[in-house]
């Protein structure tokens, strides 16, 4: 890996790349420490405390959120925005058309999810505003307008960085921003660790299990990341003119984890709303009896957490993924799977295989969703990884190191895969 990195470093445009997505990783880190003005950050810091959605915006801003800086609300409206067009693709028939005619479709899509980017940023600006008005040294609308202008047009900017970083940089630009958020909340976690062994909270012997506990369930990540099913295809041969084309094998992949980290941002979206929002009224008895229903510590909490994941990631699969399109276009091109018919038969094979592997996939991410729970109660340090950090952190590391290892390709070096 040392090799193909000092290979990667050695080829100029590579090289121009990497020094440029740095140095937008370095620009975002700035970013994430210019606050908002107007804002009592003693206040926010207490609220994040409290409630755990709000400190899950502060893992995914890399901090940001904490010091209210222009960039608290990270990437989160472009995410969403992709969600939904991604999703309308399916219901719209002007998005499906738009989808099937190549790039020029795509772009016209991809331009449609910035426009909905900026008014999602807007909106939800200005409900964080309201509902974080006891965190505000003003509370005029002038006061609320500007702050909600001011995280807009950080979002903004942190979308044209992430296009910029996937443009002249390495990987994708929108999933390296998160990354690096995520991977720079790191150190804090290991000098906390650090005072706890110093302050006699904890040990070593626990750290050292938390250390091997950790790097299994990162192995178990990659291995279910990459993991797939493939069904495999047959293609008759065809005489067109003068050539013979088709006559190959190939096969279909169906990845064990197909939705990614989708589910579990659904199912934490919906399970922490409650209680951040109950937090916020703590001298309710309602309000009181929504935490205590919601805490993250309860077994109905962690097992109806799990539910929505399995729910999520049959659902969204579902959405992005339909046997009976690919059956149709094996049959299209002359293909055909060994054993079965074409056509309906196909896609009902493709469709129960699909649920089968999406079952093993679903297990495992409400398993990594949980498991930081019963890490916590177990060896009680602070883990700053929950399950969807940790989630995006491989899978982004992996897919980064995939496009570098096709530039090295590319050149004939030899790359980080074997």
């Amino acid at each position: 890996m040392l090799s193909a990195l000092r290979s990667a470093v050695k080829i100029p445009d590579i090289r121009k790349k990497i020094v440029f997505t740095l140095l937008m990783f370095l620009v975002f880190r700035i970013g994430a420490h210019i606050p908002v003005p107007g804002i009592k950050l003693d206040v926010i810091a207490n609220l994040i405390e409290q409630g755990r959605l709000l400190g899950f915006f502060d893992v995914i801003s890399g901090g940001a959120f904490r010091n209210f800086s222009i960039f608290a609300m990270s990437i989160t409206p472009y995410i969403n925005a992709s969600i939904i067009m991604q999703l309308l693709t399916v219901v719209v028939p002007y998005l499906e058309r738009l989808a099937k005619e190549g790039v020029e479709g795509r772009k016209k899509i991809v331009e449609y999810t910035r426009y909905l980017t900026v008014v999602l940023g807007f909106i939800q600006a200005i409900g964080i505003s309201f509902g974080l008005r006891s965190a505000l040294v003003s509370t005029s609308f002038t006061s609320i307008l500007v702050i909600a202008l001011t995280l807009t047009a950080g979002t903004a900017f942190l979308m044209w960085l992430g296009e910029s970083i996937t443009e002249k940089g390495i990987g994708n630009g929108i999933s390296l921003i998160i990354f690096a958020g995520i991977v720079s909340r790191l150190p804090a976690g290991l000098v906390a660790i650090y005072q706890y062994i110093k302050a006699g909270t904890t040990n070593v012997l626990v750290v050292l299990l938390f250390a091997i506990i950790a790097l299994i369930v990162i192995v178990g990540v990659v291995a279910i990341h990459e993991g797939q099913r493939r069904i495999p295809v047959q293609y008759a041969k065809r005489v067109v003119g003068r050539k013979v084309y088709g006559g190959q094998s190939t096969h279909i992949p169906i990845k064990v984890n197909s939705a990614g980290v989708i589910p579990v941002i659904f199912a934490m979206s919906i399970m922490m709303f409650p209680g951040t929002i109950a937090s916020w009224f703590p001298n309710n008895t309602f309000a009181v009896w929504v935490t205590n229903v919601f805490d993250y510590r309860s077994f109905f909490y962690n097992f109806l957490y799990a539910i929505l994941i399995l729910f999520f990631t049959y659902f969204y699969s579902a959405i992005t993924f339909n046997p009976m399109d690919v059956a149709d276009n094996i049959k299209k091109y002359g293909g055909f799977i060994p054993g079965l018919r074409p056509g309906r038969p196909t896609s009902d094979y493709i469709a129960r295989v699909m649920n089968r592997v999406t079952f093993f996939g679903a297990l495992f991410l409400a398993g990594i969703a949980v498991l930081p729970t019963i890490l916590i109660a177990t060896t009680e340090l602070p883990i700053y990884f929950g399950g969807t950090a940790l989630l995006i952190v491989v899978g982004v590391a992996l897919e980064t190191m995939k496009q570098i290892e096709a530039s090295l390709l590319m050149r004939h070096y030899e790359g980080f895969m074997k």
